[in-house]
């Protein structure tokens, strides 16, 4: 791929490179070397504007809460909702408004200091509203740590402090203020580092608050909002409530009611979902994200991943029966003895000390995975080795310049136009306050391993070599999402290590991975912030404050909520002893507690060498580092074969990343409606692309959110339903595609061959 620190080549005739002035002082030009960002982004700014206001506490705060509660509430359930900060940023901007027109303007002022404050401090401006979305965006993103409690508690079955199992959820999510104080100057400041997710927000908040000058017929951005808007959320009453079966629709079963084969190759939720789609916005966007928000590059190389996975690699693995592959269902998550059948986990664990029983263990079955999620493994290897080579490659000289002049006296002399303003106009937050910070999680982080009789199971070592994991990988991976996207997560590198160190520990290993992967992710999740907050001027020390106090308040109420539903729903997670129909399955964490298996009970080496299935899954940490070199040779072997600069081997690697609760229907969807805007509209209509690409994909996002949230106070939680008919199945009523095809193999409801 081309390198992202390439210095910008402005085209003289570009339209889109405008000059303008910038507080009377010499003239400047929209200098930013990213096109997308010059049709999206302003490049002025109001100083002056009251920022860290009452309105924004008050109606932040509560976004905050809001969101965090209802996705933690909705992430229980079957059909997993998640509400983005869309939502909050549509609702409270006539909130703020009204704030604004009714609450009394009259100043207080602090005795002994000129410091004055109020309640109204004028009109409801765009900075007020974009750190009110920060709070709602915070909320929205949930606690990683809650996976631990539920799988502890409603997996296991084993007791957990209460103290102890907050300061987790708190230590993992406030860690990565630390790794993001160290590379903000790489990952924000540079205008190469253009973060394509947030401009989707920067166009919603351009649309809620810009006055436009239309030309004749066209129709404001505000108001294309709102006619999406409520396109969507009269929509969604279909897929989300009243035929629910048109959110998978897979044909091939319906026509092949009676072939296991058949149903595997058309299923779009249990199999390889040949011609199934979807008609549900959820169903494009719930797994993957928006299409819309994407890069062209991008989508092509993450569709290249998954159709050179599901179509060439795993047809050739499982109908080779690699690995036993036809004894267990084809698209699974799900662990398996040597029969075929369900792991029983608890014939091999110690009750009192939480660990393995090598002795059960080699009377009862080594560990089988379906092939599919074998190879997910071994994908996600490559998928971090692929980024260490690929960063090197063509990004590794650059980095190392910038690194050196950041700690000359010449540095801040890089940046284009955003930069310069922000430079100009606000103060920089300290180093010492992200510092203070890291030191701080740390200490109770250490605290929460050491202490409450170690019931975290994660030795002090463990901690110190987490956070040195999360620090490594958190510029390279950044420099990945920062102009695709994309993320490639340290979960699986986590628990492989720490599964060598420290085997037979169930909670050392998923409380190792949290720490080491969640504390990059969250230092990534702050930086990107931070980037929306440097395009549209926020003070960076208010926008600091503000993660700060939502990072906490949010954390709070993901981990009351969790404890809350699994203290007060019986037979929470456990499908086997809940009633028919009831929601509560936990389909997310039942993929980490499988994942606790693997790599905290069995371990992988006894799943990963010779003493397990599944050595040779080893080999993709060598095919990754090697994968990149070819086409890096090649792009400066032949620059003019530009299609090789766009070829991005980590992006490719990690396409698969988001299986196995996302499934074939969930690629092919996103993938059609991303080729649709961000190729074919965003080259044959460029003017509409920008002006409403993005808010397209906010209304969308903003009327499926709202309606999901309505459907289910108004009717499902007052068990009112429509009678019951074919189409209210959540599923693409392909009911033999999980079954085994090999010989012999018993399962219930499923023929035998």
């Amino acid at each position: 791929m081309t390198s992202v620190f390439d210095d910008p080549k402005p085209s003289e005739d570009n339209p889109h490179e405008s000059k303008v002035v910038i507080h009377g002082e010499e003239e400047e030009e929209n200098d930013s070397p990213i096109e997308e960002v010059r049709l999206t982004v302003p490049i002025t700014d109001d100083p002056t504007l009251p920022v860290l206001t009452f309105r924004t506490w008050t109606l932040g705060l509560l976004s905050c809460i809001l969101l965090a509660f209802v996705n933690q509430f909705f992430s229980f359930r079957s059909n997993q909702l998640w509400v983005s900060s869309v939502a909050a940023q549509i609702v409270t901007l006539p909130l703020g408004k009204l704030m604004a027109a009714t609450l009394p303007t009259k100043k207080f002022g602090f005795p002994g200091t000129n410091w004055s404050w109020s309640f109204n401090p004028g009109p409801f401006n765009v900075k007020e509203h974009v750190l009110i979305s920060i709070f709602a965006n915070t909320g929205a993103g949930g606690a990683y740590a809650t996976g631990i409690i539920t799988i502890v508690k409603a997996f296991y079955h084993r007791q957990l402090n209460v103290a102890a199992a907050m300061l987790l959820t708190q230590t993992t999510q406030l860690l990565g203020y630390g790794w993001a104080g160290i590379f903000r100057k790489f990952l924000v400041e540079s205008p190469y580092m253009w973060w394509p997710s947030n401009l989707v927000q920067v166009s919603l908040f351009r649309a809620l608050h810009e006055k436009e000058e239309l030309q004749k017929g066209q129709q404001t951005r505000l108001k294309f909002f709102l006619v999406v808007f409520g396109i969507s959320f009269a929509y969604y009453i279909i897929p989300g409530y009243l035929f629910p079966s048109i959110s998978a629709i897979s044909f091939v079963c319906w026509i092949w009611k009676s072939s296991v084969t058949a149903q595997i190759l058309g299923s779009g939720l249990k199999g390889l979902g040949i011609g199934s789609f979807g008609l549900d916005w959820s169903t494009v966007a719930g797994f993957l994200g928006s299409p819309l928000a994407v890069p062209f590059f991008a989508i092509a190389n993450f569709f290249a991943g998954f159709f050179i996975f599901l179509y060439i690699v795993l047809p050739i693995f499982y109908w080779s029966n690699a690995y036993d592959a036809q004894k267990f269902p084809f698209y699974t998550s799900k662990t398996f003895d040597q029969t075929g059948h369900s792991y029983n986990i608890t014939r091999i664990l110690n009750e009192k000390d939480f660990d393995i029983n090598l002795d059960a263990y080699n009377d009862y079955s080594k560990l089988y995975l379906s092939v599919m999620f074998a190879l997910l493994y071994g994908l996600s290897f490559g998928s971090l080795s692929a980024t260490i080579s690929h960063v090197a490659l063509y990004d590794g000289k650059f980095i190392w310049g910038m690194w050196k002049k950041a700690t000359t006296a010449t540095k801040d002399k890089f940046g284009d136009v955003h930069s310069r303003l922000m430079k100009k106009n606000y103060q920089a937050v300290p180093q010492w306050w992200f510092i203070a910070i890291l030191i701080i999680s740390f200490g109770l982080a250490l605290y929460a391993c050491e202490g409450f009789d170690k019931q975290l199971q994660l030795p002090w070592w463990g901690l110190v070599l987490a956070c040195a994991i999360a620090m490594f990988f958190t510029l390279p991976i950044g420099v990945i999402q920062a102009t695709t996207n994309q993320q490639m997560g340290l979960n699986v590198i986590t628990e492989l290590i720490i599964g060598y160190l420290y085997p037979g520990k169930p909670l050392a290993n998923v409380s190792f991975k949290t720490y080491g992967y969640i504390s990059m992710s969250q230092a990534l999740y702050f930086v990107g912030d931070f980037k929306l907050g440097h395009y549209m001027k926020i003070p960076p020390r208010s926008m600091f404050l503000v993660q700060l106090v939502a990072t906490v308040v949010s954390s709070s109420v993901c981990f009351g909520t969790t404890w809350w539903l699994i203290s007060s729903v019986e037979n929470i997670c456990n499908t086997d002893l809940l009633p028919v129909g009831s929601p509560w399955t936990c389909p997310g964490d039942e993929v980490f507690y499988n994942a606790s298996i693997i790599w905290g009970v069995i371990g992988p080496r006894r799943m990963f060498t010779k003493e397990g299935i599944y050595p040779g899954m080893n080999w993709f940490f060598l095919i990754g580092i090697l994968a990149p070199v070819p086409f890096w040779y090649l792009s400066k072997k032949f620059p003019e074969k530009k299609w090789l600069k766009l070829v991005h081997i980590p992006l490719i690697f990690s396409a698969v990343s988001p299986m196995p609760q996302a499934k074939a229907v969930h690629y092919w969807s996103w993938t059609i409606v991303g080729v649709v805007f961000n190729y074919y509209i965003f080259r044959k209509f460029k003017s509409w692309w920008a002006r409403h690409n993005y808010i397209l994909s906010a209304a969308l996002d903003a009327g499926t959110a709202i309606m999901g949230v309505l459907i289910f106070f108004a009717f499902q939680n007052n068990d009112i339903s429509i009678p019951d008919w074919w189409g209210l199945e959540n599923s693409d009523h392909c009911t033999l595609a999980h079954c085994p095809t090999a010989k012999g193999v018993v399962i219930e409801g499923c023929p035998v061959f």
